[in-house]
């Protein structure tokens, strides 16, 4: 699938270290430095509702760690998905009276013009779930092979005849055995969470999945595959026809993309239970091995009180402020302002001060801005030190800012690590 336009960062003299992110899975801040390339996954969106401030934010933030990654000398290989096949897509479609290709391919679109607009750099793999069907169906045969799946009986399935193999009964769903992975694979349930199982119920039952089944081994146990139904998108595969379930579409993509191991695994924090911790056992029970070594993720935006979601429909959309002639590069600061690990609620008042920001910040660097005493290679150098420290945006927006009332000897150097750094064009 086609991506998005990346844009020019300017290369600096000098470098940034590896960049120091806190890991939900030790809770500890870790260097996140590549043996060689960086390796990125962030789970894409599910293309309804395209593209809030939350997303955004999730976003922004892992374009930072790359340009700190790119800074310090590293090359970047990232990969994101594109959910373009799942209960929610097709439940939204079925309200509004779309078909569900249509409602995705245009929600993509607009999610590419909006990461475009904001400077966000485009993943080198960019797939989308039905792209990769047949992978997907092999690796559900591959835990089937390996005693790490099983089926459930289904009363709604259409009465599958393009089934071939031995897995289960014409119709069954596919889930997956957590205790036998756990037996089998280097993955301990929740060792990324850290959660109680009580919690783990509780937020499956609210993330999607269904604790409550008759007929599974475990509660917990997530889908891997949903037999065909009538009325919903199937595919014929070795498993039966039907799609694949949620979290082993991205541990799929992932693992074909950048390998095992991989430097870090991204998301919102809404993602950490179940999808990243099942995402997880999948990859380590198909591959023999840990599936990132730092599990990264962002805080929640809200907005008139409530999480920005949507379901609660309560959206700032990018394309809106956009279309309200917001200027892209203020939506960034004001997104930058807050850490991306903190739960915070959008204001009117966050794009104010983005907008101030903005214009201080060119009068001090950008082209003819008066020359001044400070050292600029001293600002530069906090600048890279405030992302280095667990992309600590507030604290590089403050070192500017202090900048940006002195001025600085000069002003076309700190512009262009600003370009660079935080990727706001002066």
């Amino acid at each position: 699938m086609r991506a998005w336009q990346r844009p020019e960062i300017p290369k600096l003299p000098g470098q940034s270290g590896a960049p120091w992110l806190y890991d939900t899975a030790t809770q500890t801040l870790v260097e996140a430095k590549p043996s060689a390339a960086a390796r990125l996954y962030v789970c894409g969106i599910t293309p309804y509702d395209a593209t809030h401030l939350g997303h955004a934010a999730t976003y922004l933030a892992f374009d930072t760690l790359q340009r700190v990654w790119l800074d310090a000398g590293f090359r970047v290989h990232y990969a994101q998905n594109v959910t373009d096949v799942d209960d929610p897509l097709l439940e939204r479609a079925t309200a509004t009276g779309a078909d569900w290709r249509e409602l995705a391919a245009s929600q993509v679109q607009l999610f590419r013009g909006d990461m475009e607009a904001l400077g966000i750099i485009p993943p080198n793999d960019y797939v989308a779930v039905t792209e990769v069907i047949d992978e997907i169906a092999a690796a559900v045969a591959q835990l089937w092979d390996a005693g790490i799946a099983y089926t459930v009986p289904t009363v709604d399935s259409i009465v599958d005849t393009t089934r071939f193999g031995t897995i289960g009964t014409a119709g069954s769903d596919i889930y997956f055995d957590i205790a036998a992975a756990e037996r089998s694979a280097p993955w301990t349930l929740g060792e990324e969470s850290n959660l109680a199982r009580t919690e783990m119920l509780d937020l499956s039952a609210e993330r999607g999945g269904d604790p409550d089944r008759h007929g599974k081994r475990d509660p917990l146990d997530p889908l891997l595959w949903r037999a065909a139904r009538a009325g919903e998108p199937s595919w014929p595969s070795p498993v039966g026809a039907g799609r694949p379930g949620w979290h082993i579409e991205c541990s799929v993509i992932a693992l074909k993309e950048l390998g095992t191991d991989f430097t870090v695994q991204g998301g919102g924090s809404d993602l950490v239970f179940p999808h990243h911790d099942m995402s997880a056992g999948h990859a380590a029970a198909l591959s023999g091995h840990p599936l990132a070594g730092v599990y990264s993720h962002t805080g929640m935006v809200a907005y008139q009180g409530e999480k920005m979601s949507k379901s609660l429909g309560n959206l700032v959309l990018v394309s809106r402020l956009r279309a309200a002639g917001v200027d892209p590069r203020a939506i960034r600061l004001a997104l930058l302002a807050q850490h991306y690990r903190t739960d915070w609620e959008w204001m009117d008042a966050h794009l104010d001060s983005a907008v101030t920001r903005l214009a201080a910040w060119t009068s001090a660097f950008g082209s003819g801005a008066a020359r001044g005493p400070v050292d600029a290679q001293s600002v530069i150098d906090a600048l890279r030190a405030a992302l280095v420290a667990d992309l600590d945006t507030p604290g590089a927006l403050a070192v500017l800012d202090a900048a940006a009332l002195e001025a600085v000897d000069n002003p076309a150097a700190v512009a262009l690590a600003v370009d660079a750094l935080l990727g706001v064009a002066l």
